[in-house]
């Protein structure tokens, strides 16, 4: 089973849902693949907070994540997968024929001592990563380039994916996870299967310094503020403080804050579903 529920032996375990990261198959990662990672607790360079309720985070290293996946032609072994600070997904090292190691996001199903390849003639299997002129239609990919040679910017967290469902002259038409269908360039590469730990969102904290672990600091409901310092605060009582919006006014539910002129909206066929 993916997630255990813990015994109530502590206050901060009586709602824990926790992972049992069953994939895990090596706790110390690649050295030659890691590089430092500061916070910055929100503030910018200055040091004034420009974004609130961060700070105080666990110390980290950054693992080195191969997006671009361009070693063509050249089989690797899958060594490990690995639990990675910085994403929800799971990582797997990669052990090339020539030598070199390098990290990929792991998909779900992979498998130590697994051979993968990368590039034109790839065969469509689970950790491959083929251009999306190669990929069959109506499977499931994830670490989808936007931009040739670029690396891969879309369908990188825990158990997500999207679907190639159609060709059109020079592009692929794919449906993300949110539900939008968007062309992306056939010449764009995308790995096969599915993100791994997709049971990543049945997880639970089960208290606040597990948060707060993660660099996550409390925050302030709006309603619970004077109005001088939130738009929904101030009022008689638990006032509900009207129209839900955010300190600076935005509003949280229906107002439109794409770019009408952004250049890639001509490549969007359908929005994002919503809620409404």
């Amino acid at each position: 089973m993916p997630v255990k529920k813990l015994n109530p032996i502590t206050p901060g375990q009586r709602f824990r849902i926790a992972n049992t990261y069953a994939e895990i198959t090596c706790s110390e990662p690649e050295k030659s693949l890691l590089a430092p990672i500061s916070g910055s607790g929100g503030r910018n360079r200055t040091g004034k907070m420009t974004v609130r309720n961060r700070g105080g985070a666990h110390k980290r290293r950054y693992r080195i994540i191969d997006f671009k996946r361009n070693k063509d032609g050249i089989p690797a072994t899958v060594k490990t997968v690995e639990y990675d600070p910085n994403r929800s997904a799971f990582i797997s090292l990669l052990a090339y024929a020539d030598g070199e190691k390098r990290y990929i996001i792991a998909p779900k199903g992979i498998k130590v001592g697994q051979t993968i390849v990368s590039g034109k003639g790839a065969a469509p299997e689970v950790g491959n990563a083929l251009f999306l002129s190669e990929v069959p239609l109506g499977t499931e990919i994830h670490a989808i380039e936007l931009q040739p040679g670029r690396g891969a910017a879309m369908a990188r967290s825990a158990g997500t994916y999207a679907i190639l469902t159609s060709r059109e002259d020079k592009y692929g038409v794919i449906r993300l996870p949110s539900g939008e269908a968007r062309r992306v360039l056939l010449t764009c590469r995308a790995t096969m299967g599915v993100a791994s730990n997709p049971d990543h969102g049945l997880e639970v904290m089960g208290k606040a310094g597990r948060n707060r672990w993660k660099g996550r600091r409390p925050r302030v409901r709006g309603v619970a503020m004077n109005p001088v310092d939130h738009p929904m605060g101030g009022g008689e009582g638990r006032a509900s403080g009207g129209h839900p919006r955010s300190r600076t006014g935005i509003m949280a539910k229906g107002q439109k804050t794409r770019n009408p002129n952004k250049a890639s909206s001509k490549l969007i066929i359908s929005r994002r579903k919503t809620k409404r």
